[in-house]
């Protein structure tokens, strides 16, 4: 128990969950304003330096979190719970930045109006990601705890729009896109980007079991 004494009783996991929820809406916005700008080359590259410059800062983040938990003797929520929730985070800022390169490797000449509301979709998610991990520290506050819900329900929502966009998306391209190099590319795409508002959902779970255990 001595070495236990030695060790911090919190540490700022909060504040880091906050920090790297503000990298993830970073990167979202840089997203959304690389495929709305993707036709000058200039400004596309300017942006996907930005989702980059996102990705390298939560991956500190994610890193400085790890460290903490193995300095901290007594943590604000459950152990599991914080390693989850900052890697399901990071996950999101991942498939930001794959999209983005994979935009740039494949060498899409212009952007479907799927992508658009795609990336629309997994933007407001990412938001809403931001807004429930501010909540965390206060969740023994009922109305709170009740926020907390209420925006991880939201997530839940934009998850099955994109589902839907992404179907639909789907079924067009197999019906229009005569060029197969085309359709190939585009229906990985797709899919990255609806992988996005998959992970704010696993984040939004995971968020729901911390408000459930804690409030």
């Amino acid at each position: 128990m001595f070495f236990g004494k030695l060790l911090p009783r919190e540490g700022n996991f909060f504040e880091l969950f906050n920090e790297h929820g503000s990298q993830i809406v970073e990167g979202a916005r840089a997203f959304m304003l690389m495929i709305q700008n993707y036709n000058d080359l200039d400004l596309r590259e300017k942006y996907a330096a930005e989702v980059d410059k996102a990705e390298h800062a939560a991956d500190r983040i994610t890193a400085e979190v790890n460290r903490l938990l193995h300095r901290t003797f007594i943590t604000p929520i459950d152990r599991e719970q914080i390693h989850g929730l900052i890697n399901a985070m990071d996950d999101i800022l991942d498939l930001l930045q794959d999209s983005s390169e994979t935009m740039s490797l494949y060498d899409v000449r212009s952007i479907p109006e799927e992508v658009l509301r795609l990336g629309d979709l997994s933007a407001k998610c990412c938001e809403r990601v931001q807004h429930a991990v501010t909540l965390l520290p206060r969740l023994n506050e009922p109305k709170t705890a009740e926020a907390a819900i209420k925006t991880c329900e939201e997530i839940d929502k934009l998850e099955s729009d994109a589902d839907r966009v992404m179907r639909s998306a789907m079924s067009k391209l197999f019906r229009e896109q005569d060029d197969v190099r085309e359709l190939i590319k585009l229906k990985a795409i797709y899919e990255q980007l609806e992988s996005i508002s998959d992970r704010c959902e696993d984040v939004a779970n995971l968020i729901e079991g911390i408000v459930l255990e804690n409030s």
